[in-house]
């Protein structure tokens, strides 16, 4: 498993000005849901790691979702700088 294998989307100055913003925070989670998913390829039976990833996308679901009901714009653009699909609406 390759720990540094994720590009950062964000740039460095703004990492360190903005760690509370929406933007950051789905940032820091999606890396931490490609390093799990990575993990669990090699170790299937890790169930509180299983446990652990759904409760991270769930958070950043939750986050999506609050962003995209907040600002549209900002929302399009973090889905196509992290290159994650939108949600399906009901």
């Amino acid at each position: 498993m390759v720990k540094n294998s994720f590009i950062s989307a964000i740039p460095q100055e703004e990492k360190e000005e903005n760690n509370g913003s929406v933007e950051f925070q789905v940032f820091s989670f999606t890396n931490k849901i490609r390093r799990l998913t990575s993990h669990l390829e090699l170790h299937k039976k890790d169930f509180l790691s299983q446990r652990g990833l759904r409760k991270i996308l769930g958070k950043r679901q939750r986050l999506l979702a609050y962003l995209s009901k907040k600002n549209r714009v900002r929302y399009k653009k973090l889905i196509g700088q992290l290159d994650i699909r939108e949600p399906k609406t009901r």
